[in-house]
């Protein structure tokens, strides 16, 4: 894997899944992402997708997809083949990314694939950077800093929608604090820099 590029120009994205665990059994069954571009969204990528098992009633309430919606979907395997080719050579964000990593190695691991790039975390980014929020979900990071509002939450392309957001709000943050430039790999250290090695970071980050 690698980091290289700019930050503003990766693949942010979410999966709905069908429980917490592909180790236990669970699946994807949606995918969406939006491509930046030097901060700017240039495309996006949705679908639904047939895990091949039923969803629960607790996932049909959470995430508003049914089995009835799920029924004509595109298999999985069909969807991340379509999915790698929209992500191929980018590095990705996600919020809470150690759930949507589990899920997206799982899935290209049944393809014999494994993704092209980095991932970072806008969950751990952000409680680095925003360390006053009354918590780190997405939601509450939407609300508290006031970004827009894009379809209904856990859907996945709207979440990823609002991921991005957050994403493009975060790296201004750290160029409040001084930095020029900000590379992909950057963020990546910023994500696995303790709250206490914060400020050596971005005294670093300034004079690189």
């Amino acid at each position: 894997m690698h980091a290289t590029g700019d930050a503003s120009t990766c693949i942010v994205f979410d999966f709905e899944t069908t429980g917490l665990s592909p180790g236990q059994g669970d699946r994807s069954i949606e995918i969406g992402a939006v491509r930046l571009e030097r901060g700017v969204p240039v495309d996006r990528f949705q679908s639904l997708m047939n895990p091949g098992v039923p969803v629960s009633s607790f996932i049909e309430e959470y995430t508003g997809i049914s089995n009835a919606m799920l029924r004509d979907a595109e298999p999985c395997e069909d969807v991340m083949e379509r999915f790698a080719a929209f992500a191929r050579g980018a590095n990705l964000v996600a919020h809470n990314a150690s759930f949507d990593r589990r899920f997206l190695e799982a899935e290209f691991g049944r393809l014999g694939r494994q993704p092209d790039g980095d991932l970072a975390c806008s969950m751990l980014a952000a409680r680095r950077l925003c360390p006053e929020a009354p918590n780190h979900r997405l939601g509450t990071l939407v609300e508290h800093l006031e970004l827009p509002t894009e379809g209904t939450f856990h859907r996945a392309l709207a979440d990823a929608e609002m991921t991005a957001a957050l994403w493009l709000r975060l790296l201004d943050l750290l160029a409040e604090r001084g930095p020029r430039r900000v590379g992909f790999s950057d963020m990546v250290r910023l994500c696995q820099t303790s709250k206490a090695d914060l400020g050596k970071l971005v005294d670093q980050l300034c004079h690189a």
